[in-house]
């Protein structure tokens, strides 16, 4: 792939937040080509990139379409969680459409001019940064939704209601997009990182504290639950919700928090060499990225009975249609 190519089609949390880039690469390329630092780059193949993101979108597509098809997955909580595989699914496009790019013109296949380049360039970065904002968000509001339900069970449906539920999802995509759009305008400026690695920060620190006060109080409010002649069941499903949760704000934290350190240290220690060897690792923080948005439908297919089923009524249909 040309130089011309390269630059203006990797994204820009590879051009300005990523190691030097090699001359002779693409974002992803073959294992241990050297930066310009002299520190081994690891790449990952072009094709595993495409992989990794088709199936991911399979993924999320099936949990949308098992949200939508079900009514009795029609709650703010499973919108909310339609709303994260959305998010998920910004991140497996982004990168299924760009590997293509990448693939067709090194082949020699698709010929492009500069400024179409530029313009997918700025589409993509978009899509990337919206997504980590609004599935930080999301997942703030879905620990917002479990505090709720456990805490005020009485008053959940009159707390949250599908109105609410429906403005509160508006608001967060106007937000990110917004944000996204001024982060990707203004993406020189070492503000931007600082800001995008405060707000991940704050958020886990809500969410955080928020489950922490759920975990410690649970047992007592679900006594009281029981008291007021609620069926156990309710209480249970409460706090299965939350663990849910956790587990999807866990594996958010492990697949992003390699990225966002990789942020904080091109801030405070951009030349130091123990710094500028972490930086090598770039392209498998992008992998784990990546991951998360594969893994997140597991996560809700292994918790929810109801979603599962769902799943594979839709996964037998398609087969079914197929044959």
């Amino acid at each position: 792939m040309n130089n011309t190519l390269h630059h203006h089609l990797a994204p820009k949390v590879q051009e300005q937040w990523g190691p030097p880039l090699p001359d002779n690469g693409s974002l992803n390329g073959s294992l241990g080509d050297m930066n310009a630092t002299g520190i081994a780059q690891i790449m990952i193949p072009q094709e595993l990139f495409l992989m990794l993101g088709l199936i991911s979108l399979v993924e999320n597509i099936l949990v949308v379409a098992a949200i939508v098809k079900n009514r009795n997955l029609h709650s703010p909580m499973y919108y909310f969680i339609c709303c994260l595989a959305v998010s998920d699914m910004l991140v497996s496009v982004s990168n299924v459409v760009e590997t293509m790019f990448m693939l067709l013109t090194e082949h020699g296949v698709l010929t492009v001019t500069a400024g179409m380049l530029r313009h997918l360039d700025n589409v993509i970065d978009v899509m990337i940064c919206s997504s980590v904002v609004s599935s930080l968000s999301f997942l703030c509001t879905i620990a917002a939704d479990r505090y709720i339900t456990i805490f005020y069970a009485l008053r959940y449906h009159s707390i949250m209601t599908t109105r609410r539920a429906v403005a509160i999802i508006v608001l967060v995509w106007l937000a990110s997009i917004t944000s996204s759009s001024l982060f990707i305008v203004y993406h020189t400026d070492d503000a931007v990182v600082a800001c995008l690695v405060t707000f991940f920060g704050l958020a886990l620190v809500f969410t955080a504290g928020l489950y922490l006060h759920m975990f410690v109080l649970a047992r007592v409010h679900s006594r009281r639950i029981r008291a007021l002649h609620k069926s156990r069941r309710a209480a249970a499903t409460s706090m299965k919700g939350a663990v849910t949760l956790t587990i999807l704000l866990g594996v958010f934290i492990v697949c992003w928090g390699p990225f966002f350190l990789h942020l904080i240290l091109i801030l405070t220690c951009p030349t130091n060499p123990y710094c500028k060897c972490y930086f090598s690792h770039f392209n498998l923080f992008l992998i784990l990225i990546i991951c998360n948005s594969l893994i997140d439908p597991l996560i809700y297919a292994y918790r929810s009975r109801e979603l599962r089923k769902t799943l594979k009524e839709l996964v037998l249909c398609s087969w079914c249609f197929t044959m």
